[in-house]
């Protein structure tokens, strides 16, 4: 059975045995056909033998050949003859009839008066034909044999037909399959192609493809193909996300190692400062506290991204956006009286479900970026929305490169925007909090205006 385990095999395999089904019903149903074709002539040439001798006499039986001219010989006459019943088969030229036995007579005298064929021992089958009825009864009969050897030769004909057309079929099939499935086979090397390639890890150059040709929908093949196709997009997109995720984790461990290490360092230097010369302990342990409360708040934003990365779910609560708007607003007012603020709120209060606590820390992250980086005098403008808010300001603005880089981790721009030695992950926690709450934040920056755009519903 492994031999039918392929496509082309199962195929040709059906193919063939649909030709020999046909084949075969064909055969039959002609010599079926032809049987009943020869035996209704049979037929005929007795029943015009049995009127003719009826017409002649009524008791049937041997005589010159001109009475049994249309019956030919090996024809079986039973009637009368000197008053007295006989059988005989006539012979080549109509001389000296063989005679049968009475009892093969009288045997053959006991058949059906409807009986159409008969077998005479010696003589083979006939078909035949009662004249008369009761005691006058005569049969008159053709011999069969002429129809069935005409049968068993069409017989063997049709056999012989039938078997070189399986076999043509089979040679032809296999070379008709073989080819059709070409296509399927390019296809398969394709997807063979792509499954040797090392995929694990690194970038990956996914660059095999099923030729064009072989994609077309219309047919199963280009199906197959175009679907493949498709596939081998989404997973040259996927694996280049991972690679991207992967380079984006290698560099977030970098620069974070990066950010912890400066404090550290501090820590490490004023420690040391102050073993060595107890007067500048004081300074020492007052740098001391500021770096460590640096790289506390570092560490607590490393782990709330880690959290939010994880799909640890937040608050779902009622939250007062105007409220929390108000308060933000009104710290940064404090915080950066070199500023102008402004807040736009609509004539109702706007409240959103999520996490409060989180949502005022979105708000403040996007005030204090504005304040730090943007210089004094500049106009940032809150507005609130029914579905969230926009913080504007008609600061310097990103540069062109960056806006599109913003939202990620330790990205600072700087150069565009006064320098205040942040992480870079303000931002990066924005964007993070804002799809934690099935929303998303946008930029939009040009010199004169720069805007972030929070949408939470």
């Amino acid at each position: 059975m492994s031999r039918f385990r392929s496509l082309t095999a199962r195929l040709v395999l059906v193919a063939v045995a649909l030709v020999a089904l046909v084949s075969i019903l064909i055969a039959g149903a002609t010599v079926l056909a032809m049987r009943s074709y020869l035996t209704g002539q049979l037929d005929d040439r007795v029943a015009s033998a049995a009127e003719s001798l009826e017409h002649d006499s009524q008791r049937p039986g041997p005589g010159s050949g001109p009475q049994f001219g249309n019956l030919g010989p090996g024809a079986l006459i039973i009637g009368f003859q000197n008053g007295e019943r006989v059988g005989f088969v006539l012979r080549e030229g109509f001389a000296d009839p063989e005679k049968l036995p009475s009892a093969q007579v009288q045997k053959i005298l006991a058949t059906d008066d409807d009986a159409r064929s008969l077998t005479v021992s010696g003589h083979g089958a006939f078909r035949i034909r009662s004249i008369g009825s009761g005691d006058d009864r005569g049969i008159v009969g053709l011999p069969a044999a002429d129809v069935d050897d005409s049968v068993e030769q069409l017989a063997v004909l049709a056999a012989i037909l039938a078997l070189a057309g399986i076999a043509a079929a089979g040679v032809a099939g296999t070379v008709v399959v073989r080819r059709q499935l070409a296509p399927l086979r390019e296809v398969a090397a394709t997807a063979h192609a792509v499954a040797e390639l090392p995929l694990s890890e690194g970038a990956i150059d996914l660059t095999d493809r099923v030729p064009e040709r072989l994609t077309d929908e219309r047919n199963e093949v280009g199906q197959v193909g175009s679907a493949l196709n498709t596939l081998l997009d989404h997973v040259e997109s996927s694996l280049a996300v991972r690679h991207r995720s992967e380079q984006q984790v290698r560099q977030f461990v970098a620069d974070a190692s990066h950010e912890l290490r400066t404090p550290l360092a501090t820590i490490t230097g004023y420690t040391e400062l102050a073993r060595r010369q107890p007067a500048a302990t004081p300074t020492a342990l007052d740098k001391v506290e500021s770096e460590s409360a640096r790289m506390t708040s570092l560490v607590e934003d490393l782990l709330l991204l880690a959290r939010l990365d994880s799909g640890r779910p937040l608050a779902n609560e009622p939250v007062d956006l105007t409220k929390l708007l108000v308060e933000a607003v009104s710290d940064a007012r404090v915080l950066g009286p070199d500023h102008t603020w402004r807040l736009v709120l609509p004539d109702e209060p706007v409240e959103v479900r999520g996490d409060e606590q989180r949502l005022h820390q979105v708000v403040t992250n996007l005030l204090t970026n504005a304040r730090k980086h943007t210089p004094a005098g500049t106009t940032v403008s809150v507005t609130a929305r029914p579905d969230g808010f926009t913080v504007r300001d008609d600061g310097p603005g990103f540069p062109a490169d960056l806006v599109d880089h913003a939202f990620e981790r330790f990205v600072r721009a700087d150069e565009a925007r006064t320098s205040s030695g942040g992480a870079g992950l303000g931002l990066a926690l924005v964007d993070a909090i804002v799809h934690a709450h099935g929303g998303r934040v946008s930029l939009t920056s040009s010199p004169g205006d720069t805007a972030f755009d929070v949408r939470l519903r």
